[in-house]
């Protein structure tokens, strides 16, 4: 199984959301931490704004924080939303499938109880699971004020 890169960009934005709880982060320097395309991570942002998971403020002081806290965010709720428009196989989706096997194989039902496992195993997991504590993420991803750490090691008299 594979993820699509806007799945795997909007657990991302909300890690970096959720390190910097409290505070409204710029699209800008979430793209930077997270190694991402802008126009990429503003399309997953508006996802994942129109679900509610984040809300975001226009204007010169404007940005994107949760809308939720990290511990009522699942991730199986998030991959889903990403997920939901992907057929697992072709297969699965009755407009495109060609597979002559279709009507006569037993692969599809197998697969899908693979997948809805996979989900459900995920809805048990939440933001606040994959943050709290992580000392790695709060490094990468923790955004620092600009003028913080300015003047290390400089005398003002």
């Amino acid at each position: 199984m594979r993820l699509t890169t806007k799945t795997n960009l909007a657990a991302r934005v909300l890690m970096a959301c959720a390190i910097n709880e409290g505070r409204t982060l710029r699209s800008v320097e979430i793209a930077e931490a997270c190694n991402a395309s802008l126009n990429h991570l503003l399309l997953v942002v508006g996802a994942l704004q129109a679900h509610g998971f984040v809300e975001t403020i226009r204007g010169r002081n404007g940005g994107l924080r949760l809308a939720r806290s990290p511990a009522k965010i699942s991730i199986g709720e998030v991959f889903r939303v990403f997920e939901a428009g992907v057929p697992f196989a072709e297969c699965f989706s009755p407009d495109t499938n060609t597979c002559p096997l279709t009507a006569s194989c037993r692969l599809k039902s197998f697969v899908s109880r693979a997948v809805e496992a996979f989900y459900h195993e995920l809805d048990m997991v939440t933001l606040h699971d994959l943050t709290k504590g992580n000392c790695g993420l709060d490094e990468l991803l923790l955004v620092r004020d600009s003028i913080e750490g300015a003047c290390t090691g400089a005398a003002f008299n």
